[in-house]
């Protein structure tokens, strides 16, 4: 097993000390984080599979030149596979989605467009719904799940219900932020489907 020293704070009498940094399991979670294979992973640093897998399993240690390639493919320095995860850390995530070619989950009342179906462990959930409901009583009850929403309309006239508000009707450009717990509801006023986009958080 690969561990580096870090400084992990101050210890009785002010005094810093260290805590090891398991570097194998620091490049297991960059590497997933990215929601990259390992055998991507290898091929975007230049290693073998087996070189990478034995680094993240601590079985031998990398020489420095393997280290640049490895830390080259994550897209970060050297000293960063060296340094802890903290949630101001950038870790290069980035996922691009041309129009017409995100992920379809059609239902009776939307058609769900998925954005960003590449990434894993998001922290957000864009997509674009297409609106098919003319009706609330098309719905079987009110939709309600964790986190909070984001609707922004694209295309069309909806008419957002809510739990504990007046319905209200929203054109192209307008939006609305919510609690997703709550129950909600979209239908289309517009002759055509109306479209929106939707952003749900995942925390």
């Amino acid at each position: 097993m690969i561990r580096v020293a870090r400084e992990a704070g101050n210890g009785a009498g002010g005094e810093a000390h260290v805590e090891p940094l398991n570097l194998g399991e620091r490049v297991r979670e960059l590497r997933r984080n990215l929601g990259w294979t390992l055998e991507e992973a290898a091929t975007r640093a230049g290693l073998a599979r087996s070189t990478l897998s034995k680094i993240e399993n601590g079985q031998m240690s990398p020489t420095y030149e393997a280290l640049k390639k490895l830390a080259g493919g994550l897209a970060i320095t050297v000293p960063q596979l060296f340094t802890p995860p903290s949630k101001q850390q950038v870790n290069g995530r980035m996922a691009v989605t041309k129009a017409g070619e995100g992920q379809a989950q059609a239902t009776v009342t939307y058609e769900h467009e998925l954005m960003a179906g590449s990434l894993t462990r998001k922290q957000m959930l864009p997509y674009r719904a297409t609106i098919r409901a003319r009706s609330f009583d098309e719905f079987d009850g009110w939709v309600r799940h964790d986190g909070e929403e984001f609707l922004y309309v694209l295309t069309g006239v909806v008419r957002l219900f809510t739990e504990f508000y007046e319905p209200v009707d929203l054109r192209r450009g307008d939006s609305a932020y919510y609690d997703a717990a709550m129950g909600h509801n979209v239908i289309s006023l517009s002759d055509e489907d109306a479209t929106i986009l939707w952003v749900t958080s995942l925390a």
